[in-house]
């Protein structure tokens, strides 16, 4: 991908030149040859990732720095600070947040690694290069390594927090067995493979985070699968690069509404699977990986960001520069539910719906770029919100339901230990159930959008609502009102059907309907979504309502 190799390096340099104006150069500061972000703080780990592509462009003929004295001298000061900053025992800090920390060690020493291959083998003459690049190379090597060895030693006897922990740091170590003939490494990672992969059989990885750590977790195998050997690792990363596909909303976006880090609801693009679809359809010969690779570079064209940092992978693997694939696509046109994730994702071109299982957030619909998200409140004992125990295939549609059981505490049994409430061991009283509160929704595909049906039945009298929450900055209007969608502002529709709009899109919903005003719900119930404008529709239990959503062009010249 000679022309994706040419964007990449242009970014690389635009990088790099970024670099050396940020870059701390006050002798007196304890961060002196390190970057601060954008809070200020200079981590460790952001120097590492600097370094790396400040070594690409060095060390790249066509790049502007090459062989460039005085990013050599910044280099040199950048991988001063990362040598300063590791830990005595080879570890590295999160200084936000871990110290000492094993999985931060992984993700620097992933990073480095390849930087430190390419070293190694332009010095040895594995891979061509000018005999003052060689040299180059040669004096930067041992850098490198030092700072490995010494990370490899320290993720020999860390520990992790999270799972995707566990695969950056046994990658890593693997592939630090193989590096540094150092048995320990491979003794440690094996340790922790025993747990098994946690990738599912839909393609999903425990942690359900499509914007970052599927993705992370992918790069872990491909490393094993290298350093091993052993191919079986490429399956799970196969299987989530698949899904991935089925994950890309009609505005180039990833859905993350489903995850449980950090880039829960964030808009985020696929940029950094790029060479993640690039190398396994390559490697696998698989055509529709190679056709992803070229559509998420399209789609960094698109929205005018710059390409996946990834210059020195491609310098290490010069067979992906020179491979030449033409086909150009992600699906536009997909209905998948993945049962063992809890969750249906379905595209008809330009609008798209997902369904999630045991989310209060359980329905989203889009159009475009615009957003809707559909949840249903409802006070009642302990419960705030509908949250489906199961979401299963029905006649034409999926049928989501639960039940809510409300109780109350019985009196103890024998006189308690103690007359502080707070200190009573409450799980020794007997309980009364009762009433429950039942709700059945039933999501319809239909042309241009869906149904969606809700029966509640049980308790009677309860005031529940349907809120409608739109990205915010749309225009709102019925039959009845027209206003300005403002973030974090509210509005009950009582009757009509509505239509938001926003940019060139618009959802139409409806009917509506508005019985009372009660909106906030009680204490613990979910507040408005932030960056939304919400539309209530409320009633009172029991209830049956079919709201119909429909994705339509927007009525006004956004021009």
């Amino acid at each position: 991908m000679r022309n994706h190799y040419q964007r990449i390096l242009q970014d690389s340099d635009d990088r790099v030149r970024r670099f050396l104006e940020v870059q701390i150069l006050d002798t007196t500061s304890p961060f002196y040859g390190g970057f601060p972000k954008a809070d200020s703080l200079a981590e460790p780990k952001t120097a590492i990732y600097r370094a790396t592509t400040m070594t690409a462009c060095l060390l790249n003929p066509d790049s502007r720095y090459y062989l460039d004295g005085e990013l050599t001298r910044r280099l040199e000061l950048a991988l001063a600070f990362v040598r300063r900053s590791q830990r005595p025992g080879g570890y590295f800090d999160l200084i936000n947040c871990n110290f000492y920390s094993g999985p931060d060690t992984a993700f620097c020493a992933k990073r480095l690694i390849p930087a430190y291959v390419y070293l190694k083998k332009v010095e040895a003459g594995e891979l061509y290069a000018a005999d003052d690049a060689r040299a180059r190379a040669a004096a930067l090597r041992p850098v490198y390594e030092e700072i490995l060895r010494d990370a490899a030693e320290a993720l020999c006897h860390c520990g992790f927090h999270t799972p995707n922990h566990r695969w950056a740091i046994a990658s890593v170590l693997m592939m630090c067995a193989v590096l540094f003939d150092k048995p320990a490494c491979r003794t440690a990672a094996e340790a922790i493979l025993q747990e098994g992969s946690d990738c599912n059989a839909d393609g999903e990885y425990a942690e359900r985070s499509a914007g970052n750590y599927n993705r992370i977790n992918n790069d872990a195998m491909i490393m094993l699968a290298v350093a091993t050997g052993d191919k079986t690792y490429y399956e799970p990363v196969l299987r989530n690069l698949e899904m991935m596909l089925t994950y890309i909303d009609p505005d180039d976006s990833i859905f993350t509404s489903n995850s449980t880090r950090w880039d829960r609801g964030r808009k985020i693009y696929p940029r950094e699977y790029y060479l993640e679809y690039l190398y396994m359809g390559h490697t696998c010969a698989r055509p529709d990986l190679l056709d992803a690779a070229n559509e998420i570079m399209r789609m960094v064209d698109r929205h005018h960001l710059r390409s996946f940092d990834c210059l020195i992978q491609l310098m290490l693997q010069p067979a992906l520069i020179e491979l030449e694939h033409e086909g150009c696509a992600t699906p536009a046109d997909y209905h998948k539910f993945y049962e063992g994730s809890g969750i249906l994702r379905c595209r008809r071109g330009g609008w798209s719906y997902t369904l999630l299982n045991h989310s209060p957030s359980f329905l989203f619909f889009q159009n475009g770029d615009f957003c809707l998200n559909l949840r249903i409140g409802a006070s009642f004992c302990e419960h705030r919100n509908f949250t489906p125990e199961t979401l299963e295939p029905a006649a034409g549609g999926y049928a989501l339901h639960q039940t809510m059981t409300g109780w109350y505490y019985l009196p103890f049994a024998e006189k308690p230990a103690t007359s502080d409430w707070w200190q009573m061991d409450h799980t020794r009283r007997q309980k009364l159930y009762g009433p429950d509160m039942v709700f059945d929704v039933t999501v319809t595909e239909v042309e241009n959008g869906i149904d969606v049906h809700i029966r509640n039945t049980g308790i009677d009298r309860a005031p529940l609502r349907v809120e409608l929450a739109f990205d915010a900055g749309c225009r709102v209007e019925t039959e009845a009102f027209t206003l300005d969608g403002a973030d974090g502002s509210g509005v009950v529709a009582k009757q009509g059907t509505l239509t938001a709009s926003k940019g060139d899109f618009a959802i139409q919903a409806g009917p509506c309907f508005g019985a009372h005003n009660y909106t906030a719900g009680k204490e613990g119930s979910l507040g408005r979504v932030d960056g939304c404008f919400t539309v209530y529709l409320t009633d009172y239990s029991c209830f049956e309502h079919t709201i119909s959503l429909r994705a339509l062009p927007s009525a006004y010249d956004q021009a």
